[in-house]
Protein backbone atom coordinates (compact mmCIF):
# COMPACT_ATOMS: atom_id res chain seq x y z
CA UNK A 1 0.00 0.00 0.00
CA UNK A 2 3.07 2.16 -0.10
CA UNK A 3 2.54 3.40 3.40
CA UNK A 4 5.98 4.81 4.00
CA UNK A 5 8.88 6.50 2.34
CA UNK A 6 11.91 8.57 3.15
CA UNK A 7 11.75 12.16 4.30
CA UNK A 8 13.97 14.50 6.27
CA UNK A 9 15.25 13.08 9.54
CA UNK A 10 15.24 16.41 11.35
CA UNK A 11 12.32 18.79 11.91
CA UNK A 12 11.63 20.72 8.72
CA UNK A 13 11.99 24.46 8.40
CA UNK A 14 8.74 25.79 6.99
CA UNK A 15 8.53 28.66 4.55
CA UNK A 16 5.70 31.13 4.32
CA UNK A 17 4.15 28.93 1.66
CA UNK A 18 4.05 26.03 4.11
CA UNK A 19 6.75 24.12 2.27
CA UNK A 20 9.99 22.63 3.47
CA UNK A 21 12.74 25.10 2.65
CA UNK A 22 15.26 24.39 -0.06
CA UNK A 23 18.05 23.87 2.46
CA UNK A 24 16.32 21.02 4.28
CA UNK A 25 15.01 18.99 1.36
CA UNK A 26 16.73 15.63 1.13
CA UNK A 27 17.61 13.73 -2.01
CA UNK A 28 17.85 10.12 -0.92
CA UNK A 29 16.92 9.00 -4.39
CA UNK A 30 20.07 10.56 -5.83
CA UNK A 31 22.93 8.64 -7.37
CA UNK A 32 25.44 10.83 -5.57
CA UNK A 33 24.87 9.81 -1.94
CA UNK A 34 28.09 8.66 -0.32
CA UNK A 35 28.62 5.40 1.57
CA UNK A 36 28.10 1.89 0.28
CA UNK A 37 24.85 -0.09 0.62
CA UNK A 38 26.95 -3.21 -0.04
CA UNK A 39 28.37 -2.78 3.46
CA UNK A 40 25.01 -3.22 5.19
CA UNK A 41 25.04 -6.44 7.24
CA UNK A 42 21.96 -7.86 9.02
CA UNK A 43 22.21 -8.79 12.69
CA UNK A 44 20.11 -11.95 12.43
CA UNK A 45 18.74 -14.56 10.05
CA UNK A 46 16.32 -13.56 7.34
CA UNK A 47 12.59 -13.65 8.14
CA UNK A 48 10.77 -16.92 7.45
CA UNK A 49 8.56 -15.26 4.84
CA UNK A 50 11.59 -13.92 2.96
CA UNK A 51 14.59 -16.28 2.92
CA UNK A 52 15.93 -14.50 -0.17
CA UNK A 53 15.69 -10.95 1.18
CA UNK A 54 18.72 -8.81 0.31
CA UNK A 55 21.01 -7.90 3.24
CA UNK A 56 20.41 -4.11 2.93
CA UNK A 57 16.64 -4.62 2.81
CA UNK A 58 16.84 -6.82 5.91
CA UNK A 59 18.92 -4.20 7.73
CA UNK A 60 16.17 -1.63 7.13
CA UNK A 61 13.48 -3.99 8.40
CA UNK A 62 15.53 -4.91 11.46
CA UNK A 63 15.90 -1.24 12.31
CA UNK A 64 12.16 -0.69 11.77
CA UNK A 65 11.33 -3.62 14.05
CA UNK A 66 13.57 -2.20 16.75
CA UNK A 67 11.05 0.61 17.34
CA UNK A 68 8.54 -1.99 18.59
CA UNK A 69 5.59 0.01 17.27
CA UNK A 70 2.06 -1.20 17.75
CA UNK A 71 0.69 -2.70 14.49
CA UNK A 72 -1.26 -0.21 12.41
CA UNK A 73 -4.43 -2.38 12.25
CA UNK A 74 -4.65 -2.07 16.06
CA UNK A 75 -4.67 1.74 15.95
CA UNK A 76 -7.24 4.40 15.05
CA UNK A 77 -6.22 6.13 11.82
CA UNK A 78 -5.07 9.34 13.57
CA UNK A 79 -2.71 7.32 15.76
CA UNK A 80 -1.63 5.11 12.86
CA UNK A 81 -0.47 8.22 11.02
CA UNK A 82 1.99 8.88 13.85
CA UNK A 83 3.57 5.41 13.87
CA UNK A 84 7.32 5.08 13.33
CA UNK A 85 8.10 4.60 9.67
CA UNK A 86 10.86 3.26 7.44
CA UNK A 87 11.85 6.92 7.16
CA UNK A 88 13.24 6.70 10.66
CA UNK A 89 14.72 3.27 9.98
CA UNK A 90 16.55 4.28 6.82
CA UNK A 91 17.81 7.53 8.32
CA UNK A 92 19.18 5.58 11.28
CA UNK A 93 20.80 3.03 8.96
CA UNK A 94 22.38 5.84 6.96
CA UNK A 95 23.82 7.29 10.16
CA UNK A 96 25.09 3.87 11.24
CA UNK A 97 26.91 3.39 7.93
CA UNK A 98 28.00 6.98 7.36
CA UNK A 99 25.88 7.39 4.21
CA UNK A 100 25.39 11.09 3.50
CA UNK A 101 23.00 13.13 1.37
CA UNK A 102 23.70 15.22 -1.71
CA UNK A 103 22.41 18.77 -2.02
CA UNK A 104 18.96 19.10 -3.64
CA UNK A 105 18.75 20.15 -7.26
CA UNK A 106 15.18 21.47 -7.06
CA UNK A 107 13.30 24.37 -5.54
CA UNK A 108 9.98 23.73 -3.82
CA UNK A 109 6.80 25.75 -3.32
CA UNK A 110 3.34 25.12 -1.98
CA UNK A 111 0.22 25.29 -4.11
CA UNK A 112 -3.47 25.23 -3.24
CA UNK A 113 -5.60 23.31 -5.74
CA UNK A 114 -9.42 23.52 -5.82
CA UNK A 115 -11.05 20.09 -6.06
CA UNK A 116 -14.77 20.88 -6.12
CA UNK A 117 -17.45 21.06 -3.47
CA UNK A 118 -15.86 24.17 -2.03
CA UNK A 119 -12.78 22.19 -0.97
CA UNK A 120 -9.15 22.60 -1.86
CA UNK A 121 -6.08 20.46 -1.26
CA UNK A 122 -2.40 21.20 -0.86
CA UNK A 123 0.28 20.25 -3.35
CA UNK A 124 4.05 20.63 -3.39
CA UNK A 125 5.72 21.74 -6.61
CA UNK A 126 9.30 20.70 -7.31
CA UNK A 127 11.03 22.79 -9.97
CA UNK A 128 14.48 21.96 -11.39
CA UNK A 129 17.05 24.66 -10.66
CA UNK A 130 18.24 24.60 -14.26
CA UNK A 131 16.98 27.42 -16.47
CA UNK A 132 15.45 25.41 -19.27
CA UNK A 133 11.73 26.06 -18.82
CA UNK A 134 9.17 25.15 -19.92
CA UNK A 135 9.69 21.75 -18.30
CA UNK A 136 7.71 18.56 -18.78
CA UNK A 137 5.35 17.99 -15.85
CA UNK A 138 4.84 14.94 -13.64
CA UNK A 139 1.80 14.67 -11.39
CA UNK A 140 2.77 12.47 -8.44
CA UNK A 141 0.40 10.58 -6.09
CA UNK A 142 1.72 9.29 -2.78
CA UNK A 143 0.91 5.99 -1.12
CA UNK A 144 -0.49 5.17 2.30
CA UNK A 145 -3.56 3.05 1.60
CA UNK A 146 -5.59 6.23 1.17
CA UNK A 147 -5.50 6.36 5.00
CA UNK A 148 -2.02 7.36 6.20
CA UNK A 149 1.07 9.22 4.91
CA UNK A 150 1.28 12.49 2.98
CA UNK A 151 3.46 14.51 0.62
CA UNK A 152 6.10 14.92 3.34
CA UNK A 153 6.34 11.17 3.81
CA UNK A 154 6.88 10.70 0.10
CA UNK A 155 9.10 13.71 -0.51
CA UNK A 156 11.98 11.61 -1.80
CA UNK A 157 10.12 9.89 -4.61
CA UNK A 158 8.72 13.14 -5.97
CA UNK A 159 12.03 14.96 -5.63
CA UNK A 160 14.03 12.18 -7.27
CA UNK A 161 11.72 12.15 -10.30
CA UNK A 162 12.03 15.94 -10.65
CA UNK A 163 15.81 15.72 -10.49
CA UNK A 164 16.33 12.66 -12.68
CA UNK A 165 13.77 13.53 -15.36
CA UNK A 166 14.32 17.28 -15.33
CA UNK A 167 10.61 17.88 -14.85
CA UNK A 168 8.34 19.97 -12.70
CA UNK A 169 6.69 17.57 -10.25
CA UNK A 170 3.35 18.34 -8.62
CA UNK A 171 2.93 16.12 -5.56
CA UNK A 172 -0.76 15.93 -4.67
CA UNK A 173 -1.88 15.97 -1.02
CA UNK A 174 -5.33 14.43 -1.40
CA UNK A 175 -7.74 14.04 1.56
CA UNK A 176 -7.48 10.77 3.50
CA UNK A 177 -9.96 8.15 4.67
CA UNK A 178 -11.85 7.46 6.85
CA UNK A 179 -12.57 11.17 7.25
CA UNK A 180 -13.05 11.28 3.46
CA UNK A 181 -14.35 8.02 2.02
CA UNK A 182 -13.92 6.57 -1.47
CA UNK A 183 -14.14 7.90 -4.14
CA UNK A 184 -12.94 11.22 -2.67
CA UNK A 185 -9.28 10.41 -3.29
CA UNK A 186 -9.91 9.37 -6.90
CA UNK A 187 -11.96 12.46 -7.69
CA UNK A 188 -9.41 14.77 -6.11
CA UNK A 189 -6.57 13.07 -7.96
CA UNK A 190 -8.32 13.82 -11.25
CA UNK A 191 -9.17 17.39 -10.22
CA UNK A 192 -5.48 17.96 -9.51
CA UNK A 193 -4.55 16.60 -12.94
CA UNK A 194 -7.08 18.92 -14.58
CA UNK A 195 -5.60 21.85 -12.65
CA UNK A 196 -2.11 20.97 -13.89
CA UNK A 197 -3.25 20.77 -17.50
CA UNK A 198 -4.92 24.17 -17.25
CA UNK A 199 -2.19 25.88 -15.22
CA UNK A 200 1.01 24.23 -16.42
CA UNK A 201 2.43 27.45 -17.84
CA UNK A 202 2.13 29.18 -14.46
CA UNK A 203 4.46 26.57 -12.90
CA UNK A 204 6.97 26.65 -15.79
CA UNK A 205 5.48 23.50 -17.28
CA UNK A 206 4.47 22.35 -20.75
CA UNK A 207 0.77 21.28 -20.76
CA UNK A 208 1.46 19.02 -23.77
CA UNK A 209 4.09 17.02 -21.87
CA UNK A 210 2.43 15.69 -18.73
CA UNK A 211 2.95 12.26 -17.13
CA UNK A 212 1.76 10.50 -13.98
CA UNK A 213 3.63 8.66 -11.23
CA UNK A 214 2.09 6.91 -8.23
CA UNK A 215 3.09 4.44 -5.55
CA UNK A 216 0.71 1.72 -4.33
CA UNK A 217 -2.52 3.54 -3.42
CA UNK A 218 -1.08 6.39 -5.44
CA UNK A 219 -0.36 4.02 -8.32
CA UNK A 220 -4.01 3.11 -8.27
CA UNK A 221 -4.91 6.80 -8.38
CA UNK A 222 -2.54 7.48 -11.28
CA UNK A 223 -4.10 4.72 -13.37
CA UNK A 224 -7.57 6.00 -12.55
CA UNK A 225 -6.61 9.51 -13.65
CA UNK A 226 -5.54 8.12 -17.03
CA UNK A 227 -8.85 6.25 -17.33
CA UNK A 228 -10.86 9.35 -16.42
CA UNK A 229 -8.89 11.52 -18.84
CA UNK A 230 -9.64 9.03 -21.61
CA UNK A 231 -13.33 8.81 -20.74
CA UNK A 232 -13.77 12.57 -20.36
CA UNK A 233 -11.81 13.15 -23.58
CA UNK A 234 -9.34 15.64 -22.15
CA UNK A 235 -5.58 15.80 -22.66
CA UNK A 236 -4.11 12.37 -21.98
CA UNK A 237 -0.92 11.87 -19.99
CA UNK A 238 2.05 10.83 -22.12
CA UNK A 239 3.08 8.05 -19.72
CA UNK A 240 2.24 6.55 -16.36
CA UNK A 241 4.60 4.95 -13.83
CA UNK A 242 2.79 2.62 -11.45
CA UNK A 243 4.91 1.43 -8.54
CA UNK A 244 3.42 -1.69 -6.87
CA UNK A 245 -0.12 -0.37 -7.47
CA UNK A 246 -3.24 -1.58 -5.69
CA UNK A 247 -4.97 -3.30 -8.59
CA UNK A 248 -7.25 -6.07 -7.33
CA UNK A 249 -9.42 -7.13 -4.39
CA UNK A 250 -8.24 -10.76 -4.21
CA UNK A 251 -6.60 -11.32 -0.83
CA UNK A 252 -6.26 -15.03 -1.59
CA UNK A 253 -3.82 -14.47 -4.45
CA UNK A 254 -0.45 -16.22 -4.59
CA UNK A 255 1.51 -13.28 -3.22
CA UNK A 256 -1.10 -12.42 -0.57
CA UNK A 257 -0.80 -16.00 0.64
CA UNK A 258 2.99 -16.21 0.45
CA UNK A 259 3.65 -12.77 1.94
CA UNK A 260 0.68 -12.44 4.30
CA UNK A 261 3.08 -11.63 7.12
CA UNK A 262 5.48 -9.46 5.14
CA UNK A 263 6.82 -6.14 6.38
CA UNK A 264 6.34 -3.23 6.13
CA UNK A 265 3.05 -4.15 4.40
CA UNK A 266 1.12 -7.25 5.40
CA UNK A 267 -2.31 -8.70 4.72
CA UNK A 268 -3.97 -7.38 7.92
CA UNK A 269 -2.79 -3.87 7.09
CA UNK A 270 -4.31 -4.06 3.63
CA UNK A 271 -7.61 -5.26 5.09
CA UNK A 272 -7.50 -2.33 7.53
CA UNK A 273 -6.95 0.18 4.74
CA UNK A 274 -9.83 -1.23 2.70
CA UNK A 275 -12.15 -1.12 5.72
CA UNK A 276 -11.24 2.49 6.48
CA UNK A 277 -11.57 3.66 2.87
CA UNK A 278 -14.72 1.96 1.58
CA UNK A 279 -18.27 2.41 2.87
CA UNK A 280 -19.05 -1.20 1.95
CA UNK A 281 -16.89 -4.32 1.39
CA UNK A 282 -18.70 -4.81 -1.92
CA UNK A 283 -17.03 -1.67 -3.25
CA UNK A 284 -13.69 -3.51 -3.37
CA UNK A 285 -14.92 -4.92 -6.69
CA UNK A 286 -15.39 -1.43 -8.14
CA UNK A 287 -13.03 -1.16 -11.15
CA UNK A 288 -11.60 2.02 -9.64
CA UNK A 289 -10.27 -0.11 -6.77
CA UNK A 290 -9.84 -3.37 -8.66
CA UNK A 291 -8.11 -2.00 -11.75
CA UNK A 292 -7.82 -5.41 -13.37
CA UNK A 293 -11.62 -5.23 -13.90
CA UNK A 294 -11.46 -1.81 -15.60
CA UNK A 295 -11.54 -1.03 -19.30
CA UNK A 296 -7.87 -0.47 -20.08
CA UNK A 297 -7.85 0.20 -23.81
CA UNK A 298 -6.47 3.55 -24.90
CA UNK A 299 -4.34 4.21 -21.83
CA UNK A 300 -0.87 5.75 -22.12
CA UNK A 301 2.33 3.74 -22.21
CA UNK A 302 3.02 2.33 -18.76
CA UNK A 303 5.98 1.42 -16.60
CA UNK A 304 5.00 -0.97 -13.82
CA UNK A 305 7.52 -1.58 -11.05
CA UNK A 306 6.96 -4.47 -8.63
CA UNK A 307 8.59 -5.87 -5.47
CA UNK A 308 8.96 -9.60 -4.96
CA UNK A 309 8.33 -9.68 -1.18
CA UNK A 310 5.00 -7.88 -1.38
CA UNK A 311 1.37 -9.01 -0.99
CA UNK A 312 0.57 -6.85 -4.05
CA UNK A 313 3.03 -8.60 -6.37
CA UNK A 314 0.48 -10.90 -8.04
CA UNK A 315 -2.04 -8.18 -8.85
CA UNK A 316 0.68 -5.91 -10.22
CA UNK A 317 1.72 -8.57 -12.72
CA UNK A 318 -1.93 -9.27 -13.57
CA UNK A 319 -2.50 -5.57 -14.26
CA UNK A 320 0.59 -5.46 -16.49
CA UNK A 321 -0.69 -8.45 -18.45
CA UNK A 322 -4.17 -6.97 -18.81
CA UNK A 323 -2.75 -3.65 -19.99
CA UNK A 324 -0.72 -5.48 -22.64
CA UNK A 325 -3.80 -7.44 -23.70
CA UNK A 326 -5.63 -4.11 -24.08
CA UNK A 327 -2.96 -2.89 -26.50
CA UNK A 328 -1.06 -0.68 -24.06
CA UNK A 329 2.74 -0.55 -24.31
CA UNK A 330 4.04 -1.85 -20.97
CA UNK A 331 7.49 -2.02 -19.39
CA UNK A 332 7.29 -4.36 -16.37
CA UNK A 333 10.10 -5.12 -13.94
CA UNK A 334 10.01 -7.23 -10.80
CA UNK A 335 12.73 -6.48 -8.26
CA UNK A 336 13.69 -9.57 -6.27
CA UNK A 337 14.76 -9.65 -2.64
CA UNK A 338 13.03 -6.37 -1.72
CA UNK A 339 9.72 -5.44 -0.13
CA UNK A 340 6.89 -3.02 -0.62
CA UNK A 341 8.21 0.53 -0.02
CA UNK A 342 11.63 -0.13 -1.51
CA UNK A 343 11.30 2.46 -4.32
CA UNK A 344 12.17 5.48 -2.17
CA UNK A 345 15.22 3.89 -0.51
CA UNK A 346 17.89 4.49 -3.14
CA UNK A 347 20.58 5.56 -0.66
CA UNK A 348 20.62 2.09 0.91
CA UNK A 349 19.09 -0.21 -1.73
CA UNK A 350 20.71 -0.69 -5.16
CA UNK A 351 17.36 -2.04 -6.40
CA UNK A 352 15.69 1.27 -5.56
CA UNK A 353 18.36 3.22 -7.39
CA UNK A 354 17.83 1.03 -10.44
CA UNK A 355 14.03 1.30 -10.21
CA UNK A 356 14.17 5.08 -10.02
CA UNK A 357 16.51 5.18 -13.00
CA UNK A 358 14.17 2.90 -14.97
CA UNK A 359 11.19 5.12 -14.16
CA UNK A 360 13.11 8.27 -15.08
CA UNK A 361 14.40 6.80 -18.35
CA UNK A 362 10.91 5.72 -19.43
CA UNK A 363 9.46 9.09 -18.49
CA UNK A 364 12.16 10.96 -20.44
CA UNK A 365 11.54 8.75 -23.45
CA UNK A 366 7.79 9.41 -23.38
CA UNK A 367 8.12 13.13 -22.64
CA UNK A 368 10.90 13.58 -25.19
Amino acid sequence: MAILNLAACTPSKKSAAGETSDSTQTAMGSDSASGSPAELKPKGAGPGWAPDITPPMQVVLEKLASYQAKPIPQLPPKEARMNPTPTMAVMAVMKDYNITMPEPRVDTAGQTIPVGGGRSIHARIYTPKSAHAPFPVIVYYHGGGWVIADIDTYNVSAQSMAEQVGAVVVSVGYDLAPEHKFPTQHNQAFAAYEWVIKNAASIKGDPQKVALVGESAGGNLAANVSIMARDKKITMPKHQVLVYPIANNDMTSESYTKYAGAKPLDKPMMAYFVKQTLTSPALSSDPRISLVKAKLEGLPSTTLIAAELDPLQTEGKLLADKLKAAGVSVTYKLYTGVTHEFFGMATVLPEAKDAQRLAADELKKALK
